[in-house]
């Protein structure tokens, strides 16, 4: 069981991590602005560690024994939680209205693609460190 746990939350911070650099990767290079996202995540600590640990926490979701043996689908149907939330409560209580649309009208499409990274990563990870 603590293999189990600790493959999940590990999964989560490595999901984290990778789905964080890519994120900046795309705010550095323009592509936000040229798909006219008002975001620009400037890549230190204070920016990635948080969001290392809130993605081990999410990754803890993996224990859950929802589609076993298929970690891709696996991790695309657990990332629509922390994509929910972040356009549903997050973005909000942020001012930028319901789904980020504050940011431009295709902050939804990248929400999901940022945590379907996530996802996928964390439950590919999961499954080779649990075994």
């Amino acid at each position: 069981m603590l293999r189990n746990l600790s493959a999940a939350f590990t999964g989560g911070v490595i999901g984290g991590l990778l789905s964080s650099l890519l994120f900046w990767e795309l705010g550095r290079d323009g592509v936000l602005s040229w798909l006219g996202i008002a975001l620009r995540p400037a890549l230190s600590l204070a920016w990635l560690y948080p969001r290392l640990i809130v993605g081990g926490l999410w990754g803890l979701l993996l224990i859950l024994p929802l589609l076993p043996g298929r970690p891709a689908s696996r991790g695309l149907l657990w990332s629509l939680a922390p994509s929910a939330y972040v356009l549903l409560h997050l973005m909000p209580r942020a001012g930028k209205g319901l789904l980020g649309l504050g940011y431009g009208a295709l902050t939804p499409a990248l929400i999901l693609l940022i945590y379907a990274v996530w996802g996928v990563s964390a439950a590919l990870w999961h499954r080779a460190a649990s075994r």
